[in-house]
């Protein structure tokens, strides 16, 4: 397929809200594939369809335990809570700790239309809030509690 232009902060299409995917054609189909290949390119464990320019609430994740596509993904259940460091490919050079839940239940739609639902804990219950969060215009330095600055930033 293609490698798609990552949208960086600033963009306004990144502060908008994805609209809702009615029908699973060949061009929702093409725009998961991109976004695969897109999100692969750039070694991020997840992309959302705005950070390529599409408002859609189309969603892939792939933290190395096998590729997740969603489409018009909803968390339906959040428990716990967790603080970690989150880094985003459409907000480049910049990391920061981020409380998101410590688990979360969310249904979808799959490539197929039918509707599934997965359960995330740790780096993928993370994943799937920061992806989702970018479906409602949301990033996660939005929610940042504190910036890191990299070691070598730092002057003595």
């Amino acid at each position: 397929m293609a490698i798609r232009q990552i949208r960086y902060e600033g963009d306004p299409i990144l502060r908008k809200v994805s609209r809702e995917v009615l029908e699973i054609n060949e061009r929702i189909e093409v725009l998961l594939e991109d976004m695969v290949d897109t999100m692969h390119q750039n070694e991020g464990v997840g992309l959302a369809a705005p950070q390529v320019g599409v408002l859609r609430r189309v969603v892939v994740i792939d933290i190395g335990e096998g590729l997740i596509k969603l489409i018009n993904p909803e968390i339906i259940e959040e428990k716990g809570e967790d603080i970690g460091v989150e880094a985003c490919l459409s907000v480049p050079n910049r990391m920061g700790t981020v409380k998101r839940p410590e688990k979360v239940v969310v249904r979808y739609l799959d490539e197929l239309g039918e509707e599934q639902e997965i359960i995330g804990t740790g780096l993928l219950a993370k994943a799937l809030c920061h992806e989702i969060d970018h479906l409602d215009g949301i990033l996660y330095i939005d929610k940042m509690i504190e910036e890191i600055v990299p070691q070598e930033d730092v002057e003595d």
